[in-house]
């Protein structure tokens, strides 16, 4: 696609992101920014959260995974929606009645400071990679399709779209938020719609074809109850799904921060339950696309490239395709990408802000200068971590951030189950080896797991990592 018809549609998408900034931030404050004033409607949330929860990396990475994955990841899918039940029925109430701008207060009122510090470096850690490595894979989408081919070189190519985020989110925040993922998650869920129905019309298909062909083809398998050594079957991919769903949405201040923004307990669940059900068709849906784009390239004797996260861009801006999916691909991927990365960057801000500067307690001037700071080295932060995947030169980016997420969310996990499912109280000052000794442990046992027992660990990793947590606050409790 020519460089400057990409660029062209990017800045209009900024302008309409910009004019929506500059509607929802009128007379914002802290309270605005860190809860929206808890005056959005539940299925406004809802929407925006779909986008939110699904990224960019699921626009670009799902549909790549098929080949080594088929359809398997609708197990784990399918643990989601678990997943949200529990965070709707056990997270939420507890979040509402303590009524915490940060979700982490929590752990300082069940066991102490450096419990409550603790939990919310774990979440800041985690998010900052995780948020960067979903950008970096637009970042790099972005460099092919446009700064390439005007010389501007990747890592200032980087630093502009970071900016560009902090330029609509720095005053309105989680208010302004809510409404452009809303816009985001429109954008995203035409262009996955229009994609398919587009490389349909290029195989000569229609709506009932398109559907006999990727149920025929060799892609379609969904689950493995076959072979149990194996990281895909059913019951590792359903479990380990609702447990990264519990701990990636419900114990992460990126996502609970939109939730907690409902006028209520009843709205906040009505949230969850709409958009954690969303899920299965919307993923059903980017696999498809997947299943089909590897038809076509068959068909058409078109060769796979080497990483699976470039077949998607590489058919929709390399001419394979008409220029319309072409345009349609950056509009989804920008919407998918940013509506991941602002609100990232608005709960990075928020956990640090009022989890470990306590800025709580100053006055309203001197806490609005301290929040826009921290936002700004958040965001500097963001760029520095993506110039580091861009080193790193990872194949499946969704795979690299759900590994991640086992390491960095199963202290999280641990401190969380321990404090709702038992009445014990811990040694405070010790809670760091809670927090830093399980993952070692976890990558050890990962590392040797073929060897010692005959199979390699999936994302039950995070379930391993929050078990290890929960014994080790055994041992310090009280």
């Amino acid at each position: 696609m020519n460089p400057f018809i990409s660029a062209s549609i990017i800045l209009f998408y900024f302008i309409l992101l910009i004019i929506i900034s500059l509607v929802t931030s009128k007379n914002s404050d802290n309270t605005t920014f860190f809860r929206g004033n808890r005056k959005a409607p539940w299925y406004v949330i809802a929407i925006g959260m779909v986008g939110a929860s699904l990224s960019g990396v699921t626009f670009i990475s799902v549909p790549g995974w098929v080949e080594a994955q088929q359809f398997t990841y609708i197990q784990t899918v399918l643990g989601f929606v678990l997943g949200y039940i529990v965070i709707a029925n056990l997270l939420l109430p507890l979040y509402y009645k303590l009524k915490l701008p940060s979700i982490y207060s929590y752990l300082n009122t069940r066991f102490g400071f450096w419990s409550y510090k603790s939990g919310s470096l774990l979440f800041i850690i985690s998010r900052s990679i995780g948020s960067a490595a979903r950008l970096y894979l637009m970042a790099n989408v972005l460099q092919i399709a446009v700064f390439d081919a005007v010389g501007i070189p990747f890592h200032f190519s980087v630093f502009i779209t970071i900016g560009l985020i902090w330029l609509y989110t720095f005053k309105g925040g989680i208010k302004t938020i809510i409404w452009t993922d809303v816009f985001q998650t429109l954008f995203l869920i035409g262009a996955l719609i229009g994609t398919i129905i587009f490389v349909g019309i290029e195989m000569d298909l229609s709506l009932k074809g398109i559907v006999a062909t990727i149920s025929n083809s060799e892609h379609a398998k969904i689950f493995v109850f076959d072979d149990w050594k194996s990281s895909q079957h059913f019951v590792k991919q359903f479990i380990s799904g609702a447990f990264i769903t519990l701990v990636m949405t419900g114990l992460d201040q990126d996502m609970m921060q939109k939730n907690l923004a409902c006028k209520n307990l009843i709205d906040a669940k009505k949230n969850v339950y709409l958009y954690g059900f969303a899920f299965l068709p919307m993923n059903i849906l980017f696999l498809s696309l997947g299943a089909l784009l590897y038809i076509f390239m068959a068909q058409t004797g078109i060769e796979a490239p080497a990483k699976a996260d470039d077949m998607y861009p590489m058919l929709a801006l390399g001419g394979y395709l008409p220029i319309t999916v072409g345009i349609m691909f950056l509009l989804g991927l920008v919407a998918a990408a940013y509506s991941s990365a602002d609100s990232a960057l608005t709960s990075l801000t928020t956990a640090f802000s009022i989890d470990i500067l306590e800025i709580n307690k100053l006055s309203e001037t001197k806490a609005r200068t301290t929040r826009i700071i921290v936002h700004i080295c958040f965001t500097i932060l963001m760029a520095f971590i993506i110039l580091i995947f861009k080193i790193l030169h990872q194949d499946s980016i969704i795979d690299t951030i759900y590994v991640l997420a086992g390491y960095t969310y199963g202290p999280l996990l641990g401190l969380y189950a321990f404090g709702l499912f038992t009445k014990y109280i811990i040694k405070d000052k010790l809670v760091i080896f809670a927090a830093v000794l399980p993952p070692i442990i976890t990558g050890i046992i990962d590392f040797n797991a073929e060897k010692w027992f005959g199979f390699r660990l999936g994302y039950e990793k995070l379930i391993l990592n929050g078990l290890l947590t929960f014994l080790i606050l055994w041992v310090i409790r009280e």
